[in-house]
C-alpha cells in the first residue's frame, strides 16, 4: 500500500459533512431528489454480517447525501448476490451516475462494476476491495492494521508469556477484508513462540448463526483446550461467547471482535470479550459523500494512496481510514465520538456496568 501524508486524509474527512447543500432532497423509498446533475446509488451487503451497516452506515450515508443535496438511492442486498446484481441494474436504469458496493464476494462485484462501465456509471469499493474489479476508488479502513490492532489486543489480554492455546474464526473467505484481517492477526501471534493455532475455520457469509456451530465444533476437537479467540468481529464472538459461556468459560477465555456494536461494547463491559476495532461508520460514510459528490460534478475524488489488487493487476485509488482498538480503558470512545448512543450501549441490564465505566 502506498499512502500519502494524513494532510490529505484530514482533509477528505473535514469535508464530509460540511458540503453546501445545493437544493433540496427528501427520503422516501431510499432516494431524494436536488438541483445538482447525477444520482449516487449505494448497495449496503446484508443485515446479518454486523449491525453496522443499517445501524451506522446507512442513516449516515443519507444525512450526509441530503446535506450535500445531491440525488440518492440506499438499498440494502440482504446477503443475496444476485439481489445486488438486480438492484445495480434498476439504480443504473434510474440515472445513477456513481454506484458505491459492498461487494458480497469480488466475482459479484466485478460483474457489477463492468457492467456499470459499460454504462458509463463511475463506481467505488466502498468498505471491501472488489478483487478483479474495476471500481475508480476504494474506501476503507486499512484492513491489514485493524487485523494487527486484533492480534496485538489479544496477545495483551492473554499475556505474552503465558503459554495459550489459540482457535481462529475466521471472516467470510470471499472477503477480502477478512483475509486481511486474518493475515494481520497472525502476524502479531505467530511470533509468539507461547501461542499454538489448534484450530482455525472461516465462517462464510459472516454468518453468525453458523459462526455457533463451527466455534462448538472447533471447541470440541481440541477438548476445551483454548486460552484465546480471535474472533473476526463482534458477531463472530457472540458466537464464541454463547458456546464459551455454555461450558463455564466465558469471561475466563479471551474473545476478540470487531466494529465496535452494542453488542460488542456490552460484552467488554460484562468482561466476556477482551477487545474490538472501532471504525467509524460516520467517518467513512462521510469520506463516501465526500467522493462520491465529487464524482457527480466530474471532478476527481482525493485520495490517500493505492492498494495493489493482484487479481486485476491494477493499483486502485484508495481513501484508507485509521482504525482505533477498543478494551476495557476505551469502551467509551466509539460513544464519545458520536458513532454510538450511550442509550444503545447501557441498556437495563448494563446499567451498572456503564455507571462503573463512565458512560452516562
Amino acid at each position: 500500500m502506498k499512502r500519502t501524508r494524513n494532510l490529505v486524509l484530514a482533509a477528505v474527512m473535514g469535508t464530509a459533512f460540511v458540503l453546501s447543500a445545493c437544493g433540496s432532497s427528501s427520503d422516501s423509498g431510499g432516494s431524494g431528489g436536488g438541483s445538482k446533475e447525477g444520482k449516487i446509488g449505494v448497495i449496503l451487503p446484508d443485515t446479518k454480517s454486523s449491525t453496522r451497516w443499517e445501524a451506522a452506515d446507512k442513516p449516515a450515508l443519507i444525512a450526509g447525501f441530503k446535506k450535500a443535496g445531491v440525488k440518492y438511492e440506499v438499498q440494502n442486498a440482504l446477503g443475496d448476490a444476485s439481489k445486488m446484481q438486480t438492484i445495480a441494474d434498476s439504480m443504473i436504469a434510474d440515472g445513477v451516475t456513481v454506484l458505491a458496493i459492498v461487494n458480497l464476494d469480488s466475482d459479484s462485484g466485478a460483474a457489477i462494476e463492468a457492467k456499470a462501465a459499460k454504462q458509463g456509471v463511475k463506481t467505488i469499493d466502498y468498505d471491501r476491495l472488489t478483487l478483479g474489479g474495476s471500481a475508480d476508488l476504494y474506501i476503507s479502513y486499512d484492513n491489514s492494521v485493524v487485523g494487527t490492532l486484533q492480534g496485538q489486543g489479544l496477545e495483551k489480554c492473554i499475556g505474552a508469556d503465558k503459554k495459550a492455546n489459540l482457535i481462529y474464526l475466521n471472516g467470510a473467505p470471499t472477503d477480502n477484508n477478512a483475509t486481511l484481517f486474518s493475515k494481520g492477526a497472525h502476524s502479531v501471534l505467530d511470533k509468539n513462540k507461547n501461542y499454538t493455532n489448534v484450530a482455525e475455520q472461516a465462517v462464510p457469509d459472516w454468518d453468525n448463526d453458523k459462526a455457533v456451530t463451527i466455534f462448538e465444533q472447533l471447541y470440541t476437537k481440541v477438548n476445551g483446550k483454548v486460552d484465546g479467540v480471535y474472533a473476526a468481529n463482534d458477531g463472530l464472538a457472540g458466537g464464541v461467547i454463547s458456546i464459551l459461556k455454555k461450558n463455564g468459560l466465558a469471561g475466563k477465555v479471551p474473545v476478540t471482535g470487531q466494529d465496535a456494536t452494542p453488542e460488542g461494547l456490552q460484552n467488554i463491559l460484562a468482561g466476556t470479550q477482551c477487545m474490538t476495532i472501532q471504525k467509524s461508520a460516520t467517518g467513512q460514510a462521510g469520506a463516501l459523500v465526500t467522493a462520491a459528490v465529487a464524482m457527480v460534478k466530474g471532478e476527481k475524488p482525493a485520495s490517500t494512496g493505492t492498494v495493489r489488487d493482484d487479481t486485476g493487476n491494477r493499483d486502485v485509488p484508495s481513501i484508507l481510514l485509521t482504525p482505533v482498538l477498543i478494551n476495557k480503558d476505551n469502551v467509551d470512545a466509539p460513544i464519545k465520538s458520536g458513532d454510538l448512543k450511550a442509550s444503545e450501549v447501557c441498556t437495563p441490564a448494563f446499567a451498572k456496568a456503564c455507571a462503573a465505566a463512565g458512560i452516562s
